[in-house]
């Protein structure tokens, strides 16, 4: 097996702006899968976080915690367009730190 020229990009978003965001990733070029754009998994859970000292939360307040309904985003993406789809991301992604994994995939 080889590296694959394809990735997986995850990232974790408050509900009401997970339309936003799986559009501007599509947008951007990731979720293309053969014919088809903009294909993405979501899956929903919790994000549990404490802003500190010189934190602005979108959501929740400095020295308190804060859990939040959030989804999970999966997409696939081509390597050259990570950095065009994570700046699409930042400019519709309410919170200030944006939590993003990025995943290399093998080819089979």
């Amino acid at each position: 097996m080889s590296q694959s020229n394809i990735v997986k990009i995850v990232v974790f978003v408050p509900g009401l702006y997970a339309d936003a965001v799986r559009e501007a990733m599509g947008n951007a070029g990731a979720g293309k899968i053969g014919n088809y754009t903009h294909c993405s998994f979501s899956s929903k859970g919790i994000g549990r976080f404490k802003p500190g000292e010189g934190a602005y939360p979108h959501i929740g307040e400095v020295g308190k915690f804060e859990s939040v309904e959030e989804e999970r985003i999966e997409v696939v993406c081509e390597r050259d367009k990570i950095a065009e789809v994570i700046k699409a991301i930042k400019e519709v992604h309410p919170y200030e730190e944006v939590a993003i994994d990025i995943y290399p995939m093998e080819e089979i």
